[in-house]
């Protein structure tokens, strides 16, 4: 299993938390983008860079995922793709997303950007905070007990 991260507006405390994670755990951790970034140096831990270009990450996260792996992304319709594919999705605000909510926020995203089209303007989501990374550790942590005990269930 492999946690892909859409790492172009990822914060740095939640890739922080990945790379914390994939080493204390044992999972990958992959982050893709169209411009470098530097990973720590980690077995578990890489990094894909893709050619610019509108939606290109998001469309070669959702081409490798695989059902059992975790997409972390606020983009929504990212997330949309990729449960559709059977993978699980965490906002960096630590909202898991699923086919019952993603609709919903497609249609608030629709709304917003018909606002941002009117001229209106909407302004961006706030700074990260205290209790965005607690609600993205717990998001995690939850999805990282899935996978290990899953990880048991295939040894026994």
């Amino acid at each position: 299993m492999t946690i892909w991260v859409d790492a172009d507006a990822c914060p740095v405390p939640i890739k922080q938390m990945l790379f914390r994670a994939a080493d204390r755990v044992g999972v990958d951790v992959v982050l893709v983008a169209n411009h470098p970034i530097a990973v720590p140096r980690s077995k578990r831990v890489r990094f894909m860079q893709v050619a610019p270009g509108f939606d290109v990450a998001d469309n070669a996260i959702v081409e490798a995922a695989e059902p059992g792996d975790l997409v972390i992304s606020a983009d929504i319709e990212l997330a949309a793709d990729a449960l559709a594919k059977g993978v699980a999705v965490i906002g960096p605000r630590g909202e898991a997303f699923s086919a019952e909510s993603i609709r919903g926020r497609q249609v608030q995203r629709e709304f917003m950007q018909t606002l941002r089209e009117s001229g209106v303007a909407t302004g961006g989501p706030p700074p990260l905070g205290p209790k965005d990374k607690q609600a993205f550790a717990g998001a995690l942590e939850r999805w990282l007990n899935q996978y290990q005990r899953a990880q048991r269930e295939n040894k026994a």
